[in-house]
């Protein structure tokens, strides 16, 4: 009986594991045919599969090698040659310190959301601008077409500011600078200065002569200016090469064409403030003019520059954000990169109004010197009575201060002749409150003033480069926010599109 019951044990066992094999198996089958059913019955996942997690599409998209690299790309495109031509400007224009203020809230209240939600969007549905909005709204996808037409247009004119710097570049290694004296022509007879140089200057007359050779009017074509095209050529056979992998080439370029820039400016910084008269350009740069806080095209332009500076609604924000880990801490990265666009700002404003105070005072010296000698002749042929000048003032020597005194002193005493006597007040106020932006602060103002510096090749070299440097960073933005979204939209190959 013992054996008996044994072997019916067994028999029993063998059955119950049997059972559960073929439940299992059961179970198995009904899964695979419930998760077909799914795959074929859902197609709302099917169409965004590769935006949902773990998915295939996903993995095989490109990333950032590290987290500096992608804030590196980010700095790279909101910092840009704005920052450097337009931010001072528009602190000149609209209240000098006092611009500050409605930037900084408007930065706060608008551009780090904003910045936020662009970082936010690419990061979390990995596409470029068309795919990002096709995905919130079929409906919306024209607004990721229009991204890419703004970012085209922008590129064609940005390239061609990197093709004037680097023709600035390649004539920066020469001593004196060629834009430092006011050619000679000659003719039969003798030589002399050309007069369009003499009446304006020979940094003005070099831009629009030998670097852009304008034409005289609209109506004429001027013909190729071979030296523009060959640079043009040359900034966007740069562009290609750095983006021809997307970031997988461009992210390394990153490490210099963001940083470097950050080099020249404290260089160019230092250097300022060891220039005479590079205190009296700061502290005309933030004396604030509280009153013009209360005009609302002051805050217009704020919001105007917040826009700009941080690249908002340009596609290129999305574009870098989409090749992001989803984990990734975009609200840190808004605050962080919004930030550092602006103390760049600010640095840029420091630099370039040490340097345009610099600037002021070689002038308003010129100008003291040119009047103090009118006044000399003016005393010699009985004009002015020696009478009305201090004893104390010396011509041979004179300073801005005494010379200022001597004006006053004949304006009020020959108040009725005053103007036929041709005296200029010589104030580095007036100089200063000359507002320049764009290329005429680079390519001019800037230039003239580096024709001063010891070692001006040098600090010429430096200063081109860095503006190569800062439209490269912006382009290769620019350019990201047109590639992402086509290939991402149309499947086509990024080398060939590049």
């Amino acid at each position: 009986m013992p054996k008996n019951s044994k072997v019916v044990k067994r028999e029993l066992d063998d059955e119950v594991i049997e059972s559960v094999k073929d439940l299992l198996s059961n179970e198995d089958s009904s899964d695979d045919a419930f998760k077909k059913s799914e795959l074929t019955v859902d197609d709302q996942e099917e169409k965004d599969v590769d935006v949902e997690e773990g998915s295939d599409v996903e993995d095989e998209r490109p990333a950032w090698n590290s987290k500096l690299q992608y804030i590196l790309a980010q700095v790279g495109f909101s910092v840009g040659l704005g920052n450097v031509w337009r931010f001072p400007y528009l602190c000149q224009k609209n209240g000098g310190g006092a611009y500050l203020v409605p930037y900084l809230i408007l930065l706060l209240i608008i551009g780090i959301p904003l910045f936020f939600l662009e970082l936010a969007v690419g990061q979390r549905i990995r596409r470029g601008s068309i795919g990002v909005w096709n995905y919130i709204s079929p409906k919306l996808g024209g607004i990721g077409f229009a991204s890419c037409v703004v970012c085209f247009f922008v590129a064609l004119y940005y390239n061609v500011i990197i093709g004037w710097s680097l023709f600035y570049f390649s004539q920066s290694f020469q001593h004196p600078l060629p834009w430092d004296q006011c050619p000679l022509v000659k003719n039969a007879s003798h030589t002399f200065v050309e007069p369009e140089c003499e009446k304006s200057s020979a940094t003005t007359y070099y831009w629009y002569r030998e670097a852009l050779n304008i034409s005289s009017s609209l109506s004429e074509s001027g013909g190729l200016n071979w030296k523009m095209t060959i640079c043009l050529l040359a900034a966007w056979v740069m562009v290609c090469l750095a983006m021809i992998k997307g970031i997988q080439s461009s992210g390394k370029i990153m490490y210099f064409s963001s940083l470097f820039p950050y080099v020249v400016l404290l260089c160019f910084l230092i250097r300022g403030l060891l220039l005479n008269g590079s205190l009296d350009g700061i502290r005309h740069m933030f004396t604030p003019k509280l009153e013009i806080m209360l005009e609302p095209k002051v805050w217009r332009e704020a919001a105007t520059q917040v826009f700009f500076a941080l690249g908002l609604g340009f596609g290129g924000v999305i574009a870098f954000s989409s090749y992001n880990k989803r984990d990734n801490n975009c609200h840190f990265d808004a605050v962080l990169v919004s930030f550092i666009n602006f103390f760049t700002s600010v640095l840029a404003t420091l630099v370039v109004f040490a340097v345009l105070g610099f600037k002021a005072n070689i002038i308003n010296e010129k100008c003291v010197i040119q009047n103090s000698e009118k006044i000399l002749k003016l005393l010699k042929i009985g004009n002015l009575s020696q009478d009305m000048i201090p004893h104390h003032i010396n011509f041979s020597s004179i300073t801005a201060e005494d010379y200022n005194l001597v004006y006053d002193i004949i304006q009020k005493v020959k108040e009725e002749e005053f103007g036929s006597l041709g005296l200029k007040s010589c104030q580095i106020e007036d100089e200063l409150n000359k507002a320049v932006q764009g290329t005429g602060l680079a390519f001019i103002a800037f230039t003239e003033a580096m024709t001063h510096f010891p070692a001006s090749p040098f600090w010429s070299v430096m200063f081109f480069l860095m503006l190569v440097n800062l439209g490269l960073g912006s382009m290769f933005g620019t350019i990201e926010g047109i590639i992402t979204p086509i290939v991402d939209t149309f499947k086509v190959r990024k080398e060939i599109l590049t």
